[in-house]
């Protein structure tokens, strides 16, 4: 994939400043850590998509023309509007938990938004030689099983590169925030040497359509027992197993096949446990796919922690009948 270094350097530096200047306007700090790269499209980041999404839509203007979108989990703006509120902080959990979004929130976190597109702009301006201006279009919800997709809703379908980037909130647990920006409009905010770009569309389209050579491969991480029932859980399916310790090299791992989704075995979820998450997932990532993690025991804590992490599931042996079949299927939209 194309480097893409200058818009990523921007598109962070958009976000730490952004964090700070909503701390000030939220009385609270706020940060946006360092974004990681990858490709996506609409069908495969709304495939293991459950939770409810609200899709903030910025439209490039003058001499860069397009739309990019920033997509932030429903709870989370309802945090950020409930703190600008200044609602008490059990009630914010509570409406967290509930998605209680009411009217005052949606005018609160418009006002965000507002605070995060000056802040875009304060950094593209002077660091674009054309002229630039990004302009906030109206944030939309959208509930998967709930809301239709239309042609434009949520996101236009397409291939985008997405920076993923941690958000942090002092005294809750957030999310990531993914800024999904199209290749044409990402090409003309950092040109990409022709080639680099050809190669860049090339890869994100290969990943979309139906291969000719080998199946696709499922990585399944673990010790010895877990990793069994994990691989009799799933060997019905019909493709190449890659069955491997923890401890096993990755790189040459990968290298054995088209890894398209891994299962990973835990014994406990702590955060030493919790690391390899990421390892793997951006190793996943790379051909589309998804990381799904097993234990005998979680807590919301460590659920949140994995989610964070990115993976897109989590599962508890002993695993009901097909709940492997089922849940690899989504991953791979069968």
């Amino acid at each position: 994939m194309a480097a893409f270094e200058k818009l990523q350097s921007m598109l962070d530096a958009a976000m730490k400043q952004a964090g700070e200047e909503s701390s000030m306007l939220l009385g609270q700090g706020m940060s946006v850590a360092a974004s990681d790269v990858l490709n996506t499209n609409r069908k495969s980041y709304l495939g293991d998509e459950d939770n409810p999404i609200y899709v903030v839509g910025v439209e490039s203007r003058e001499a860069y023309p397009g739309f990019f979108y920033l997509l932030f989990s429903l709870g989370d703006t309802i945090v950020m509007s409930s703190i600008l509120l200044g609602i008490p902080g059990p009630r914010i959990q509570e409406k967290r938990r509930l998605s209680i979004q009411e009217p005052d929130d949606v005018d609160a976190f418009g006002e965000i938004a507002n605070q995060i597109i000056g802040s875009f702009n304060s950094v593209f301006q002077p660091n674009l030689p054309d002229k630039v201006h990004l302009k906030l279009l109206p944030p939309q919800k959208y509930v998967p099983g709930t809301d239709p997709l239309t042609d434009e809703l949520p996101f236009p379908d397409g291939e985008y590169l997405m920076y993923r980037a941690p958000l942090q909130i002092e005294g809750h647990e957030m999310n990531m925030v993914d800024i999904l920006i199209p290749h044409p409009l990402a090409n003309l905010f950092d040109p990409q040497p022709e080639e680099a770009a050809v190669e860049a569309v090339a890869e994100v389209e290969a990943e979309g359509e139906e291969s000719a050579g080998p199946l696709p491969s499922i990585l399944v991480l673990g010790d010895d027992q877990g990793r069994q029932e994990l691989v009799q859980g799933l060997s019905d399916m019909g493709l190449n197993l890659i069955d491997a310790p923890l401890g096993a090299d990755l790189p040459g791992l990968f290298a054995q096949g088209d890894v398209r989704a891994a299962f990973i075995f835990l014994k406990q979820t702590s955060d030493r446990d919790l690391a390899i998450c990421k390892r793997v997932v951006p190793m996943v990532d790379r051909s589309g796919g998804a990381v799904l993690l097993s234990a005998p025991e979680w807590t919301r804590t460590a659920v949140l922690k994995a989610l964070k992490a990115g993976v897109k599931g989590v599962v508890m042996p002993p695993y009901a009948p097909h709940e492997l079949a089922d849940k690899l299927e989504k991953i791979l939209h069968h």
